[in-house]
C-alpha cells in the first residue's frame, strides 16, 4: 500500500491537497480536502489497462466553476427539501433556496464547498484518509455543532469503503452521501446508457413536478424501474415512463430490499468492468446524469447528458416532511455512523 500527497491549489488561505491511495494490484484512489472531492478512480479493463473511471476535473478552479457535485460529500442533508424548510422539536428552520423554491445538498455552501482537515493512516492491508469538519450551528440554516468525519479506505480487495461518523450538541437533520458520477467505459469514452444496472429494490419513490418525492412509493413491477434483474440505463430514456419523462431518465430514490450484500451491480459489457456497491443505508438514489451540461469539457471530453451516473446510498430525501420514511433526524450527544463499500472488479467473460 503506498499514499501520494500533492498540493492541489489554494483557497481562502488554506492548501488544498490531493491524497492518493494507491493498492498493491495498481487501483489508485485520488481525493481532495475542498469537499472531499473524489478526483479519480483508476481501474483496469478486461485487458489490464488502467483507466478512470469517475468524473472529474485536474484543477481546482474547474471544481468551482463547473462541477455539478462531481465526487463531492453532500451534506448536511443529501437531496431535496421542500419549501427550504422545516420543523423540528416545535423549531422553525428556513434554510437556503438553491433549487427553485428548495433546498438541495445540504444549501449555498455545502459539505461539498468546505475544506476539510487531513489525516492519513498507512496499514498493512489497506490505507485510508480521513476528513473531518466541523460545521456550525446555524450554519446553511440547520441547528447544532456537528462535528463530521468522512473515511476513505483502500484495500488490497480493490474495494473502497467510504465511512461516515458525526455528532452534534443539538438535535439536527444529516443525511450525506458521496455524489460521484461513475462511468466505466474508462477515461468517458462513451456514455452511460449501455452500462447494466440491477438493483435489489421492490419500490420507488414517486417524484413530483420539482422533483420533490411525494412519499407515494412505487412497485418496480413492470415498468423502467424493475432493476432486479438487471436492465441497461437507456431503457429509461427509451421507453420513457411519465416517471422517467419527468426526470429526463432517473433521479430517483429506490427502497434497498437488502444490505450489505451485493444490492447494487453496475456492469459495462465493452469494457468489462464491474462496481458492486453495499450499504447500511435505507435507498439509493439513481441520477442517470440528465442534467449535466454541454458548456465545458472535462479532461478533454466535452461533457453531455448521460455521460456519468450517481448511485447515491442515504436516506430518503425530503422524509422530514413524509413521517411514514425512515427518519434522518440525529439526536444531540448521538453517534451517527454510516458505511458504504464500493467492490471493483471484472464481470465473467
Amino acid at each position: 500500500m503506498r499514499i501520494v500527497q500533492e498540493r492541489f491549489g489554494e483557497m481562502e488561505g488554506k492548501i488544498i491537497t490531493a491524497t492518493t491511495l494507491i493498492n498493491r494490484r495498481g487501483m489508485e484512489v485520488t481525493s481532495i480536502n475542498y469537499g472531499c472531492i473524489i478526483t479519480s478512480i483508476l481501474t483496469p479493463d478486461q485487458y489490464g489497462i488502467k483507466e478512470n473511471i469517475v468524473l472529474g476535473f485536474d484543477s481546482l478552479e474547474e471544481y468551482k466553476k463547473h462541477s455539478p457535485y462531481f465526487g463531492a460529500v453532500v451534506g448536511r442533508f443529501a437531496g431535496r427539501i421542500q419549501g427550504s424548510s422545516f420543523t423540528l422539536d416545535g423549531v422553525s428552520y428556513h434554510l437556503p433556496r438553491n433549487n427553485g423554491q428548495n433546498h438541495l445538498h445540504g444549501g449555498v455552501k455545502g459539505f461539498d464547498k468546505a475544506i476539510w482537515d487531513i489525516e492519513v493512516v498507512m496499514g498493512e492491508q489497506e490505507a485510508k484518509v480521513v476528513y473531518s469538519y466541523l460545521s456550525p450551528d446555524g450554519e446553511e440554516g440547520y441547528p447544532g455543532n456537528l462535528h463530521i468525519k468522512v473515511i476513505y479506505t483502500l484495500s488490497d480487495r480493490d474495494e473502497l469503503t467510504i465511512s461516515y461518523e458525526a455528532v452534534s450538541d443539538k438535535n439536527t437533520l444529516l443525511n450525506v452521501t458521496n455524489h460521484s458520477y461513475f462511468n466505466l467505459s474508462g477515461n468517458l469514452k462513451r456514455d452511460t446508457l449501455e452500462h447494466e444496472l440491477t438493483i435489489k429494490s421492490d419500490f420507488f419513490l414517486e417524484l413530483g413536478e420539482d422533483l420533490i418525492p411525494t412519499g407515494e412509493l412505487l412497485s418496480v413491477q413492470g415498468t423502467t424501474f424493475d432493476f432486479r434483474q438487471g436492465r441497461k440505463l437507456q431503457d429509461g430514456i427509451q421507453f420513457q415512463h411519465p416517471q422517467n419523462k419527468l426526470a429526463g431518465g432517473y433521479d430517483h430514490p429506490f427502497v434497498l430490499n437488502e444490505h450489505n450484500n451485493r444490492e447494487i451491480e453496475l456492469r459495462d459489457k465493452e469494457s468489462g468492468r464491474m462496481l458492486t456497491i453495499e450499504t447500511d443505508q435505507p435507498s439509493v438514489v439513481l441520477y442517470s446524469g440528465s442534467q449535466l451540461s454541454s458548456d465545458y469539457t472535462i479532461r478533454g471530453v466535452q461533457c453531455r447528458k448521460y455521460l456519468g451516473v450517481c448511485l447515491e446510498t442515504q436516506g430518503f430525501p425530503d422524509n422530514i416532511h413524509h413521517p411514514h420514511l425512515p427518519s434522518t433526524i440525529l439526536e444531540a450527544g448521538k453517534v451517527y455512523q454510516s458505511q458504504t463499500k464500493y467492490l471493483f472488479g471484472l464481470t465473467e467473460l
